[in-house]
């Protein structure tokens, strides 16, 4: 197969976004705009990703890491000249090359590999991706000559009448002959208006050459659209979040409003997944077969079992067995344990927990930095005293106990198998298997003292 390579212009500040967040690092459904035009374009088996970083290079290099090499931009002198940049890394590799702009997020892997494959079945040295749009305007437009060849793109300025009625534009989406390209670019020129090197020039270069100059029309439009403002961005937040809840809807997932779901692109649910109105799903998160989430409900990186609810809650970085119910009010903070057949009920706080099998923290406690055995019973009101001010420790609660209500387990403490605490307990010792366990002081009534007290 020939050799595919990528660039990825991401070097531009974005000054219209009117924010100190670099441009394509602003997120849609929750993942930069240039991590999404990585992650589609090394779906299409890339040799090597390049990408043209300026302004905020730092951060983009974290972002995309290992998978990208990086060159930076010092001087933004238009796309030609960014491109450019990559010459020491490209120039002399037999293959094929996609310029892609780091603010398309919503262009899909399937529409990179039709125009790589279009690039190479019709032998061209330069296809460009465009799109067929109901209002062109502002557009350039991509003219075909009768053999259905590109002749040329004029810019919608610079268009004739006949010209302007044409609805193909130039999405700046391009694929080139790789050597093709780093040569022509050697030609193009910045006697401009803006003194700028800009490529669609090498359109122009190579089509002047009598090279052939193809093209390929994505799919839909709103697909191959640029993100410049906050405008744009919300636009592209809605299209990715419908097109992400119509996949999962068609692969059995009910969502009852997706218009009210905001589930991230690289989430995983199974089918029979339930999803009520507020859900946010976000992240590395698997909701398994048969599971019920919502409504108002977020969860981030989380593995989520089957037959599992989780209402009106929140839950971070965390394993979720089969068969739990979760709230309402719940809160599974990050690195929880929680195994099956369990529950954690309204206004309960779980922190780096493991919670054994068919184990109940049913209401207003907080179970943080704890080992939570199997048929555990932890009564309303239990605080395991985890910090003191200076340093965390475990409270480990074994198979069978009972926790009263309002206990207080000060860690680092053990309470053994089948033991019982009483109610409104202070535990600062540990407690041995199958003892029961009291730690309050003693009752003591003062006879008619109300009365008195009320006078």
């Amino acid at each position: 197969m020939t050799n595919r390579f990528a660039v990825i212009l991401a070097a531009g500040q974005g000054t219209r976004m009117k924010s100190k967040l670099y441009k394509v690092l602003h997120p849609v459904v929750g993942k930069p705009m240039v991590q999404h035009v990585a992650d589609q374009l090394q779906q299409t088996g890339l040799d090597k990703l390049v990408t043209i970083v300026g302004f905020g290079a730092e951060q983009v290099r974290e972002q995309l890491g290992a998978s990208s090499d990086f060159v930076v931009q010092e001087e933004q002198l238009g796309t030609g000249h960014a491109v450019m940049q990559a010459e020491q890394l490209l120039q002399n590799k037999e293959g094929v090359t996609i310029v892609a702009c780091g603010d398309t997020p919503l262009i899909r892997a399937e529409t990179f590999q039709k125009l790589f494959e279009h690039h190479e079945q019709t032998g061209s040295k330069a296809s460009i991706l465009t799109a067929l749009a109901d209002n062109p305007a502002g557009y350039g437009r991509v003219v075909r000559n009768d053999a259905g060849e590109v002749e040329k793109i004029v810019e919608h300025k610079d268009a004739s009448e006949e010209e302007l009625t044409i609805n193909e534009i130039n999405t700046g989406t391009y694929c080139f002959d790789n050597k093709a390209l780093f040569e022509a670019l050697k030609s193009v020129s910045n006697d401009n208006a803006q003194g700028e090197y800009y490529l669609p020039d090498v359109i122009k270069i190579l089509g002047d050459q009598g090279e052939r100059i193809s093209a390929y029309v994505a799919a839909e439009f709103n697909e191959t659209i640029g993100i410049n403002d906050r405008v744009a961005l919300s636009e592209a937040e809605k299209i990715m979040k419908r097109r992400i809840n119509e996949t999962h809807m068609r692969n059995g997932v009910t969502i009852v409003d997706p218009d009210n779901t905001y589930i991230g692109p690289d989430v995983k649910i199974a089918a029979d997944v339930y999803l009520h109105p507020g859900t946010v799903l976000k992240g590395d998160t698997s909701i398994a077969a048969g599971s019920e989430i919502g409504p108002h409900t977020e969860i981030k990186d989380c593995e989520v079992g089957e037959a599992t609810t989780i209402r009106f809650s929140v839950a971070a970085d965390s394993r979720i067995g089969n068969r739990v119910n979760i709230g309402p009010y719940a809160h599974i903070r990050p690195a929880s344990n929680v195994g099956n057949d369990t529950k954690i009920g309204n206004f309960v706080e779980l922190k780096k927990t493991t919670l054994g099998n068919n184990s109940k923290v049913s209401h207003l406690s907080y179970v943080g930095d704890a080992n939570v055995g199997e048929r555990v019973n932890v009564g309303c009101g239990t605080i395991t005293v985890n910090y003191d001010g200076k340093n965390k420790f475990l409270t480990t609660i074994e198979d069978d106990s009972f926790i009263g209500c309002n206990s207080n387990l000060i860690a680092p403490v053990t309470v053994g198998k089948g033991a019982y605490v009483a109610a409104g307990s202070t535990i600062t010792n540990d407690v041995p298997d199958e003892a029961l366990s009291i730690a309050r002081s003693k009752q003591s009534n003062k006879e008619g003292y109300a009365k008195k007290f009320k006078k």
